[in-house]
């Protein structure tokens, strides 16, 4: 563990003079993640500075829907009845991520922001231009089970390993952020995260010193609370992150799929939401022959590396399975 100096804050104005000029700065809530990466010598930060004392726990209605503040606990955020009755893909999704433990600390801000598992990226002795741009990435040439099957770039093959973004990108939540100057802006959540491109070292859009308040979740998406599915595929049934991961949703008229969202994880630099798959739902039939064709056009543009084909065909019978489960057919 490197020296690092250690603020606690309690105010706006707190935060803003914490972290102007100061590129070393981090954050720190939960810690679940970025401890883990310090002790690994990943994360180096100067300063981390805790915003546990801030007032963004709540979890409310809001003009929009329901606003989810940052510092609120996975678990807080899972087990609250108008997340539960509104989202319930939202609740299934957390509590197929992580351990009890692990939820009781992790925020929603910081789950958000966790980075990516791939092996080169922790091991400091390997090249990865994610860790230290410019130095190649270990993982093309490497083992590469784990890794990206779609949306990745000759920079980095790495996936993002989160569960509940997933969902949040199914749900169509925004993020509000507010900079070091106050002023604050909302990010719709698929323009959160980040493909690797040129730039693989930035996982997401945030600027530096820009605190997440809340995540929002708007009340149109509560119509998929009765047609929603979140599936995770692991190598084993209790904690481990996802091979492929899936979320589902539907809004069905007499059969007929009126809309529908999905939405895969873990085969991407970020949670990857089909278009495709999406067009090919819409106006069809809910049944497994509809299912199978979105979830062929979900993996259309799949570019599988050498170690991790098999990603192609587990996330097409993935899709199949968490619209099956959606549609309450299987």
């Amino acid at each position: 563990m490197r020296p690092f100096e250690y603020l606690r804050v309690a105010d706006a104005a707190a935060v803003a003079s914490a972290m102007v000029g100061v590129p070393g700065a981090r954050f720190l809530a939960g810690g679940s993640n970025l401890v883990d990466l310090m002790k690994e010598d990943v994360e180096r930060p100067t300063r981390l500075v805790d915003i546990r004392q801030l007032p963004l726990r709540q979890i409310q209605r809001s003009r929009a829907g329901l606003s989810l503040g940052a510092l609120a606990t996975n678990t807080e955020t899972a087990n609250h009845p108008l997340v539960r009755e509104n989202y319930p893909l939202l609740t299934q999704a957390i509590v197929a991520g992580a351990s009890g433990q692990l939820r009781n600390m992790a925020t929603n801000g910081g789950n958000l922001l966790q980075r990516t598992r791939c092996n080169y990226f922790y091991d400091t002795a390997t090249p990865c231009n994610k860790r230290e741009p410019g130095t190649g990435c270990g993982a093309r040439e490497g083992l590469n089970k784990i890794h990206a099957v779609l949306g990745w770039s000759d920079a980095c093959v790495a996936t993002y390993p989160g569960d509940m973004a997933n969902a949040l990108v199914a749900l169509d939540a925004s993020v509000r952020v507010r900079a070091t100057d106050g002023r604050e802006r909302l990010i719709p959540i698929t323009e959160f995260h980040r493909l690797p491109g040129d730039t693989p070292q930035r996982d997401n859009n945030l600027e530096h010193g820009e605190l997440i308040l809340a995540i929002e979740l708007p009340v149109a998406a509560a119509q998929f609370a009765q047609h929603s599915h979140y599936l995770k595929v692991r190598d084993r049934s209790s904690y481990a992150f996802a091979m492929v991961s899936v979320a589902a949703a539907l809004q069905l008229e007499g059969g007929t799929i009126g809309q529908a969202r999905v939405v895969l994880g873990s085969v991407a630099h970020k949670p990857w939401r089909s278009a495709e798959a999406e067009a090919a739902l819409v106006g069809q039939r809910a049944n497994e022959a509809t299912f199978a064709k979105a979830a062929q056009a979900a993996l259309s543009g799949a570019k599988p590396l050498a170690h991790n084909g098999y990603k192609v065909e587990l996330a097409q019978r993935s899709v199949v399975r968490a619209l099956m489960r959606a549609a309450k057919l299987g």
